[in-house]
This record gives structure tokens, C-alpha cells and sequence, in this order.
């Protein structure tokens, strides 16, 4: 078993069914991944000893989902030189914003990419980019992942040019 390159945090396991997602991505590309949970507020001990430590440990991306306060991101990015990909997950009270403004808000010198609310699969494309820098296998499966997408857009052309658009 490969050694994770990813480091996948979230601020509590009720991130999971988002942050899933990018786990999932990680998979489709055979990138190893770890998960944790590591929250900023109730644990912040824990989420810096694990930004200090990722680079030590193999990670070379660390994607970082929160909801709320959405801290986790930039504290993570705030203890680590490694690029952090901040996931804001959409809350019951704000839908999302209050995670996604907090996340985006990051001040000078402590980057965090960011991706839509709850995006994760798109934080886990983005760290496939970024380990493709260095990987011509993961730049061309890249490729053909890019082909697959244009062939269902074609498809579901098609399919809207016949009448129907289920299952678009």
C-alpha cells in the first residue's frame, strides 16, 4: 500500500458526506490518501501538529473541509508550507457562505485555495493538477478524464436534441 500524498481534514465527521467525495476522486486517479479529523476550536493542539508534521509524513497537498467558522482551512495552511485546498461545507443556518467567506478571507501570506461550497470533488481535481506537475501518468489520465467529460456533454446533447434530458 502506497504511502498518502493527500492529506484529507475535516473539522468534524458530520463533513464527511462532503469531503467523501473527494476520497472518491483521489481513488479514480490512485493517489493514496489519509483522512482525520482535526477540529481548529475544540482540537487546535491536534490540526497544527498535523500541518507541522504532512510534510514529514509524504503529504504534498492537504485539502481542509469546515463548516461554520470554517477555520480548519487557514489554520492548517497557517502551520504548513504545503498547498492547502480549503472546502467550505454549506451550513443549516447560511447555506454555506458564512464557511465559504471565511475560508476566502485568508489574509496576505497564507494562501488557501478555494473551491465552491461543499466541493470537494473539485479540491480533490485540483490536488490531482497540482501532484501532476511532477507525474506525466497523472497529466495524461487527467486528459482522458477531461475526454469522459466532453463525451457526456455530447451525450447529453443528444439526448436533449431527442426530447429527454433524464439522467443529465
Amino acid at each position: 500500500m502506497a504511502l498518502p500524498v493527500v492529506g484529507i481534514v475535516m473539522g468534524s465527521d458530520s463533513d464527511w458526506p462532503v469531503l467523501a467525495g473527494a476520497g472518491e476522486v483521489l481513488e479514480r486517479f490512485g493517489i493514496a490518501y489519509e483522512m482525520t479529523v482535526a477540529s481548529a476550536h475544540r482540537h487546535p493542539g491536534k490540526a497544527a501538529g498535523y500541518a507541522r508534521g504532512a510534510r514529514e509524513a509524504g503529504l504534498k497537498v492537504i485539502i481542509a473541509g469546515a463548516g461554520g467558522a470554517a477555520h480548519l482551512p487557514g489554520v492548517i495552511a497557517s502551520w504548513t508550507t504545503l498547498p492547502v485546498i480549503g472546502v467550505p461545507v454549506a451550513t443549516a443556518h447560511l447555506g454555506g457562505l458564512d464557511s465559504l467567506y471565511s475560508i476566502v478571507q485568508m489574509p496576505r501570506g497564507v494562501p488557501v485555495a478555494t473551491v465552491s461550497i461543499d466541493g470537494a470533488v473539485n479540491a480533490a481535481l485540483l490536488a490531482v493538477q497540482i501532484l501532476a506537475l511532477e507525474s506525466p501518468e497523472l497529466q495524461e489520465e487527467l486528459g482522458r478524464y477531461r475526454d469522459e467529460l466532453a463525451v457526456r456533454v455530447e451525450e447529453q446533447d443528444r439526448r436533449l436534441r431527442r426530447g429527454g434530458t433524464e439522467g443529465s
